[in-house]
């Protein structure tokens, strides 16, 4: 018997943390993050982290576990999340996986293989060097002519997935993107109801901006010169998030802050986009548009009830 596992996913700003709180609340659940900036500490604002309040009392794991200069990546996480997960399930509650990390997501539920390849660090050591002279993009072509399946599913600026990908195909002469594939067919490691929330595009980018406008309000600029003081600089992987990527440039005398707030918008809302076509890619997925719901009770009516029907059935 596998072990069950709820999973609620999404684009950014489509409700996940909520949804997630309130399904715990009935379900007698705790939380795992799928998030990749939740992680750090004193990175609050900019990676709209769940507060103590929003928690309402439901437990979370594998938020604020890192600090910002730590290597923090997908192998990381699946270890970690077992061990949460396995934690959550002695405390006799049910494991319920949040978040938009749709690798991250990917790598646990299939108990994805990550079995390092060896390392040649002069490679590595050349592909930073040509990142810091002619820009991540000149790395991204390389993975573009050599992978473009990978290219497609890595944002540009992920320097450190883009070179993971170029070393995989140098160690091993084969794409990562065929090796993702071939894990990817592995059965499901837990049984898992995969919900994927969704709504219209208009309304989800409506909401974006607005999140933006809000982060900046709650004072997303002073968070982003603290860490500038504190050390980090773009060329740490945790300053490469959305919204502190944009105002360290801005601090760095690139641009106006109006701009740098409008490309915090664009860029999000490009992100959400690949989201979802992440998530289209996906097996065996509950699909929940809010739009259909009157309310927020409609649509967590809806969504428990496909769980316990799910596993009666199973």
């Amino acid at each position: 018997m596998k072990n069950k596992m709820i999973i609620i996913a999404g684009p950014t700003a489509s409700g996940k943390s909520e949804a997630g709180v309130r399904l715990a609340g009935r379900m007698n659940g705790s939380i795992i993050s799928a998030d990749s900036m939740q992680v750090y500490r004193g990175m609050d604002i900019g990676s709209a982290k769940i507060t103590k309040e929003e928690m309402q009392g439901i437990p979370h794991e594998l938020i604020d576990v890192a600090d910002p200069h730590e290597d923090w990546n997908v192998v990381r996480f699946q270890k970690e999340a077992k061990e949460a997960e396995e934690r959550i399930r002695k405390s006799g509650r049910l494991p319920i996986l949040v978040g938009g990390t749709g690798f991250y997501i990917q790598a646990l539920l299939y108990d994805i293989d990550f079995t390092e390849t060896r390392k040649d660090f002069g490679f590595r050591t050349m592909l930073e060097e040509k990142a810091g002279r002619e820009g991540p993009e000149s790395l991204y072509r390389l993975l573009q002519e050599r992978d473009p399946e990978s290219a497609a599913a890595i944002h540009p600026n992920n320097i450190k997935r883009v070179i993971r990908a170029l070393e995989f195909s140098r160690e091993t002469g084969e794409k990562i993107s065929d090796h993702n594939k071939e894990q990817k067919s592995r059965p499901a490691a837990y049984d898992a109801v995969y919900f994927v929330l969704t709504m219209d595009r208009d309304r989800l980018y409506r909401r974006i901006d607005l999140r933006v406008d809000r982060m900046m309000e709650e004072g997303l600029l002073d968070e982003v010169k603290r860490l500038r003081k504190e050390g980090f600089t773009s060329h740490d992987v945790s300053m490469q998030g959305l919204g502190y990527k944009q105002l360290l440039q801005y601090l760095d005398g690139e641009g106006t802050l109006e701009d740098a707030v409008s490309q915090i918008k664009l860029q999000t809302r490009h992100f959400a986009k690949r989201q979802l076509t992440w998530f289209r890619r996906e097996k065996n997925v509950v699909w929940v548009n809010r739009d259909e719901f009157d309310s927020a009770d409609a649509m967590l009516d809806a969504m428990e009830k496909t769980v316990r029907e799910r596993w009666k059935e199973a």
